[in-house]
């Protein structure tokens, strides 16, 4: 029975003095030899971060409703500007568009000074006078790349329609 014990602790002390040094390896060699776990995530298609999404195929019907379908032309501006609208769109003015485009849309806002090869464009100009409400809807859902970020993601479709008329209110029209 002695006997039998001592085998037993000898053993245990070999399984251990063999079992560091193959943990130790192991955990040496994971850096080295990274095996990638497959899971049903890293399967599907993905856009890492801050990359561009692919536009949507034309003629499709966004979950919000038909604001917009490609390939139709510029849209028609559904919402009137009246006073809830034109507050809606200040709020979102401030809060989206006048850090580059400044208080009144003359491209003077607080971020001109780091934009110094494009400065934002003057919203009061005859050029964006010149667009049609549907133009500027759809300069401010899909951006000019690489200055304008799209901004589809921050501003719902009557959120974008309210910027629309409130620009609109700034040139004046």
């Amino acid at each position: 029975m002695k006997n039998n014990a001592a085998l037993m602790r000898r053993a245990g002390i070999w399984m251990v003095l063999l079992a560091v040094p193959f943990i130790g390896g192991l955990i040496v060699t994971y850096e080295i030899i990274n095996i990638d776990w497959l899971s049903m995530m890293e399967v599907q298609p993905y856009f890492r971060p801050m990359e561009a999404p692919l536009p949507p195929p034309d003629r499709s019907i966004p979950v919000e409703g038909a604001a917009y379908v490609g390939g139709i032309g510029s849209p028609e501006n559904p919402i009137a500007a009246d006073d809830i609208s034109l507050e809606r769109g200040r709020i979102l003015y401030d809060t989206h568009c006048r850090v580059c485009h400044g208080d009144i849309g003359l491209g003077d806002g607080t971020m001109v000074i780091y934009m110094k090869t494009v400065p934002p464009e003057n919203l009061i100009s005859d050029t964006v006078t010149a667009f049609s409400d549907g133009d500027i809807f759809l300069t401010i859902t899909n951006g000019v790349m690489p200055y304008m970020p799209p901004l589809r993601e921050n501003l719902d479709v009557r959120g974008r329609w309210d910027v629309v008329n409130y620009v609109r209110a700034l040139q004046g029209k």
